[in-house]
């Protein structure tokens, strides 16, 4: 570490990992089904936890702000998954070890020794989660919070893109199934919320981005952080260019050939806003809320310059040459033999990974990290005079899932962070608390994608999913309002149910798979799946509500929807029959 002076803290730093994943559970298994779940729970979720305990237990506090997705705790909270997850981790295991008996019988002794790595890593894995954590993933994060050493920040209930909902019940239902499940898993409110994709819509007249919609009249709409203060919501956190104006940086692009086309497309009719030299991403902000006596949002910004360091295939550390490569996998097993060797590699030119110069990599890669934070901080101090917060979010999924080394990386930076005493190492908000924002500024409408708009996620790969959505929007409230003026239980059963499927239709995972082209068809059938499920349940509910009974057939497939989509089981029909507060009262 660099020598730093015993001055006061120049500023200070958190790690923020949002952790998401759309729901899985009964929806497959492999590729695309419970797999991917079972994917990251071994290799980010676990690991993490695992890291996070190992620094509390040298007395060394993590400080990480993390964020778990209401849709991600139903999941690891099901009451299958603890099974599940124990039999996924076994097979895992179990393959390896067969892996390893195919490469000694061909004479590689390399290969065969990571087969065996693999082994026991499963095994270690598992033997952790059914021991030291008892089969409860949520239960181990709870404790962390509870003893003030990570905050758990939530989202909207199924990841919905908010900026792109057509209607305000809608997000408030997205925004209150967070608050409920949040407070129904960790036992207190949530204070920060996780925007999906950083999507942000101020208040405005809104119309309809369908081109097919025609000419309309647009229609007040309140903006996210309304829904969010009246939730108790305290603050939410922006891609850099929605505070400071500029060209947006999209993190995922480098990643998705699919992304690059339509980025090509849209790179025509996009203008970056200029750069608002006045705002900093390093200070904390109040969001301009059109409404004077709601509490008032905080705002924290993303740091483009140490989230490159990281997310960037290419420039980033997960790059290195000598890292475990993610996409190149052997089979049977799906276990993986090679490293990254270069940006530019094809699979077929892949060298095999050697552990021992991979984990060489890792205290240069996190040391250079802690510097750059040192540095930010003091060239802000210097700039402005002002203590600084450097907010760093990451996907949690990238490390130790798409970056094997990452759990390693990100202990050590820590330890490394911890030790600087220019800088405060801190929770979101642990800062606002010490720093309480007092400047407000209006956010314009963005989000993380390249561009900073909303093409990713509408385009003309997935025009048809919005059509979906905003016909179920409109017809939903009237629904919710029947079912709740009624004493009829069972219709009430079957507009939740639809309210669940509503909400899984809006998740944004599946158009920004289909845009990816990652797992497209995957996503394509669960979003006509969720869609001809709320069409059918809503044909029921409506002639259960004009006095008719309900066929065995209809029967049926409200036990089978029940019991595939059985998430959310505090859900409240009042969320979506009118909105609290609407625009302009």
């Amino acid at each position: 570490m660099t020598n730093v002076s015993a001055a006061p803290p120049n500023g200070a730093f958190t790690f923020v990992l949002h952790g998401h994943l759309p729901y899985v559970l009964a929806h497959g298994t492999w590729p695309h089904g419970s797999d991917m779940l079972f994917e990251c729970a071994a290799e980010s979720y676990l690991p993490l936890l695992q890291t996070f305990d190992r620094l509390v237990a040298e007395g060394l506090s993590p400080k990480v702000t993390m964020g778990i997705t209401p849709i991600l705790v139903e999941q690891l909270a099901d009451s299958g998954f603890k099974q599940q997850f124990s039999d996924y981790l076994d097979a895992r295991a179990r393959t390896a070890g067969e892996n390893r008996e195919e490469f000694k019988r061909n004479g590689d002794q390399h290969l065969a020794d990571l087969a065996e790595m693999w082994r026991d890593h499963f095994s270690s894995i598992r033997r952790a989660f059914l021991g030291e954590y008892g089969g409860d993933l949520v239960g181990a994060f709870r404790r962390l919070q509870d003893a003030g050493h990570i905050e758990i920040i939530t989202s909207a209930a199924t990841h919905g893109y908010l900026p792109l909902l057509g209607h305000d019940e809608s997000i408030q239902g997205q925004v209150k199934q967070a608050v409920q499940s949040y407070e129904r898993h960790f036992g207190r409110p949530p204070r920060g919320f996780w925007l999906p994709e950083c999507g942000y819509r101020p208040r405005y007249p809104w119309a309809s981005p369908l081109p097919q919609a025609g000419p309309q009249e647009p229609r007040l709409r309140k903006g996210v952080e309304e829904f969010l203060a009246e939730s108790g919501i305290q603050y939410f956190i922006v891609d850099t260019a929605t505070l400071m104006g500029g060209a947006a940086t999209g993190v995922y692009l480098q990643r998705f050939a699919g992304l690059q086309t339509l980025w090509e497309r849209f790179r025509a009719s996009y203008r970056p806003g200029p750069v608002a030299i006045e705002k900093s991403p390093y200070e904390a902000y109040l969001a301009a809320s059109a409404v004077e006596d709601k509490p008032p949002v905080a705002v924290l910004t993303r740091d483009e310059r140490t989230g490159v360091q990281v997310w960037s295939g290419e420039h980033g550390y997960p790059g290195d040459g000598w890292y475990l490569d993610f996409h190149k996998k052997h089979f049977p097993g799906g276990h993986r033999y090679w490293r990254v060797t270069s940006a530019k590699s094809d699979l077929s030119s892949k060298e095999r990974y050697e552990p021992g110069r991979a984990a060489e990599r890792v205290p240069e890669n996190a040391d250079h990290f802690s510097h750059l934070v040192h540095e930010i901080l003091a060239g802000h101090k210097a700039a402005s005079g002002n203590y600084g917060f450097l907010c760093a979010p990451y996907d949690a999924e990238l490390f130790g899932h798409w970056w094997f080394e990452g759990p390693a990386w990100l202990e050590r930076a820590i330890r490394n962070i911890s030790a600087n005493p220019a800088v405060d190492l801190v929770t979101c908000a642990e800062h606002l608390d010490r720093h309480t924002p007092e400047a407000a500024v209006s956010l314009p409408e963005g989000s993380w994608g390249q561009g900073g708009f909303h093409w990713i996620w509408l385009n003309e790969w997935t025009t048809w999913i919005w059509e979906h959505i905003y016909a179920a929007e409109a017809e939903f409230p009237g629904l919710a309002r029947q079912a709740l003026e009624s004493d009829d239980g069972v219709l009430a059963d079957i507009v939740t149910q639809a309210a669940r499927e509503l909400l899984l239709l809006e998740a944004s995972d599946w158009p920004f798979l289909i845009s990816t082209w990652s797992a497209r068809d995957y996503a394509e059938r669960r979003a006509a799946l969720h869609h001809e499920a709320f069409s059918r349940l809503a044909d029921v509910a409506r002639r259960r509500a004009a006095g008719e009974g309900l066929s065995p057939d209809d029967q049926r497939f409200l036990a089978d929807c029940r019991e595939r989509d059985c998430l959310f089981p505090g859900l409240d029909l009042a969320w979506w029959s009118r909105v609290e507060r609407p625009a302009g009262v």
